[in-house]
């Protein structure tokens, strides 16, 4: 993609690269960058799908991962406004379920201010690294909005409920500490140190069991939605699935011989 695009999508290796890349607003998201990043996860998903890649890495351009929405776009068209958010989440709700739902391994990189749409953009992630010096901050009652984009569904499966409803509705500044005692984030680092290490551990992730991998995000994501009795049933199937598979025997076979595993680049289809 050019430069100006507003978002990018690259591979690096095994590891896929999306990025916000509107940093004079803040990558605050409006209907152009909602379209621009639908098109960037059609493109992720469909190298996943052919096996390129095994992990995914989401980063922003700038100083901020993401504020939120546009406000300015907002009130350019307040008259019309609910024509414009029905537009706007018909392309990125979508994307952030694709990301979510992604059987490879998703690792967003978090700077500076996080706020709205923003903190489903993070959350939406298996693994949030952010720096030490960010803010997040849920925005959406303080001007009469909800949330959107699974920020609500992120935020409760991360840190519960009662977290949730207090982020959005007191619109409090969270700090990068609090963000980690409460688990909405996984890892804090220094700035400098912030994407090196996002992208160390993309890597790590990239190298291993892709189909092991999508079991585990599989198992764990629908935990919470299954009895205890649907979930051993779920555990079965795709151990017996698992236990057949090149990986499997690679991965024992290595372990007996005491050496590192070379997994094989399984399709995700």
């Amino acid at each position: 993609m050019a430069d100006e695009a507003l978002v990018l999508w690259k591979t690096d290796g095994r590891v896929g690269h999306i990025a916000l890349n509107r940093p004079q607003a803040g990558n605050a998201v409006d209907l152009t960058l909602a379209k621009a990043l639908a098109a960037a996860v059609d493109e992720a998903s469909q190298a996943v799908a052919a096996g390129q890649v095994g992990a995914l890495l989401l980063t922003a351009h700038g100083k901020q991962f993401c504020v939120g929405g546009d406000i300015q776009s907002f009130i350019a068209r307040r008259d019309d406004l609910p024509a414009l958010v029905d537009e706007i989440l018909c392309w990125i709700h979508p994307a952030v379920h694709r990301l979510a739902t992604s059987p490879v391994p998703v690792i967003s990189v978090v700077q500076g201010a996080l706020g709205g749409a923003g903190i489903a953009l993070a959350l939406c992630a298996d693994f949030v690294l952010a720096s030490d010096a960010i803010k997040l901050r849920g925005g959406y009652s303080a001007i009469g909005l909800s949330p959107d984009v699974g920020a609500s569904y992120f935020v409760a499966q991360r840190a519960g409920a009662a977290v949730a409803r207090r982020i959005f509705m007191r619109n409090q500044s969270i700090s990068a500490q609090e963000c980690l005692q409460l688990g909405l984030v996984d890892e804090l680092h220094t700035p400098q140190e912030l994407l090196p290490a996002a992208v160390r551990l993309a890597q790590q992730l990239a190298a291993g069991a892709t189909g092991s991998l999508a079991a585990v995000k599989q198992l764990c994501n629908s935990a919470m939605r299954n009895d205890l009795h649907a979930h051993l049933q779920l555990e079965h199937n795709t151990l017996l699935a698992r236990a057949g598979s090149a990986d499997s025997r690679e991965g024992i076979q290595a372990f007996m011989a005491k050496r590192a595993p070379n997994f094989s680049r399984e399709s995700t289809n």
